[in-house]
């Protein structure tokens, strides 16, 4: 049988063609910013699934040998990876670690949002949030969004460079994108400029920041707040007007349910790890927008 030369050709571009790029990132908006920069040509592997809290990961042995195949590992700043990285460096000698970190500006974590909580199963495993303690949940910020969009990209040019110029381009777009977001949403959020958001666990400091508002968390020290600590809550809340508590999907409801029957409001889930990131962002704004509206 005779091939075609179109097809004969097909198959060995099939051939040729580079595989994609291998990447490890530890949540899943950091692998959304790899993949608007890297598109088709890379695959990545997100350590902490959905529905997962960073806050009590531990890799499987299925991860770390999928780890063992990645050329690049985006780290985040989040505390599991305090053990792991070591842990990586010194078995897989030939994975690039690059931290997301590195540029942006670390907002501190103030006394109230301070936090030193157990990982399930093992309440030796302290993840400390200490107060003065760097914030590790900086891709929140669409601001912070871009200097790591530029790292990713940078390191991916420098592992593939004959892909840079279609890297550049993903990253352009990208970055396009996170300013037309962060516009819309500075002028919806403007009006509420130092209002007061409670929300259970304190990981949208960034956002809030970036905004003007004041993040206010609900636990406290990384436990549920005993009765006399609630009691100040409610009390912060109702001479603050607040209506509602956000609460992350990974994160118990009970306690921000008792200060929202307490001040006639309600709890609302709102997502600090949701993968399709612009979206996300906007959800966010909008939640926060929508439930001061109906609180009057």
């Amino acid at each position: 049988m005779i091939l075609a030369p179109a097809i004969v050709a097909a198959a060995v571009a099939q051939e040729t063609r580079p595989a994609p790029l291998r990447v490890a990132v530890s949540v899943l908006p950091h692998a959304s910013f790899v993949e608007r920069v890297g598109g088709e040509h890379v695959d990545v592997t997100v350590l902490v699934g959905p529905g997962q809290s960073p806050h009590a990961y531990d890799p499987t042995p299925r991860q770390l040998q999928a780890l063992s195949s990645c050329r690049i590992y985006f780290r985040a700043g989040i505390d599991f990876e305090n053990a792991l990285v070591p842990r990586v460096e010194k078995l897989f000698r030939d994975l690039r670690i690059v931290d997301l970190r590195s540029g942006v500006e670390l907002r501190k974590m103030t006394a109230a949002e301070a936090t030193a909580h157990a990982h399930e199963g093992d309440p030796h495993a302290d993840c400390a949030h200490e107060a003065g303690a760097p914030d590790p949940h900086t891709w929140l910020s669409p601001l912070n969004a871009r200097i790591q969009a530029r790292t990713i990209a940078d390191a991916l040019i420098e592992l593939d460079p004959p892909r840079a110029d279609l890297y550049r381009r993903n990253l352009d777009a990208f970055l396009a994108e996170l300013d037309a977001v962060h516009s819309e949403i500075a002028a919806a959020l403007a009006p509420l400029r130092g209002r007061e958001v409670f929300v259970y666990h304190p990981a949208f400091g960034y956002f809030l920041d970036a905004y003007g508002l004041r993040q206010v968390p609900v636990e406290i020290d990384g436990k549920e707040p005993s009765a006399r600590q609630l009691a100040s809550l409610i009390d912060r809340a109702k001479d603050a007007g607040v209506k509602v508590i956000f609460v992350q999907p990974q994160f118990p409801t009970k306690a921000a349910q008792a200060v929202a029957e307490a001040i006639g409001g309600a709890v609302v889930p709102l997502d600090d790890l949701a993968k399709d990131y612009i979206a996300n962002l906007r959800e966010i704004a909008a939640k926060i927008q929508e439930k001061f509206k109906s609180a009057g």
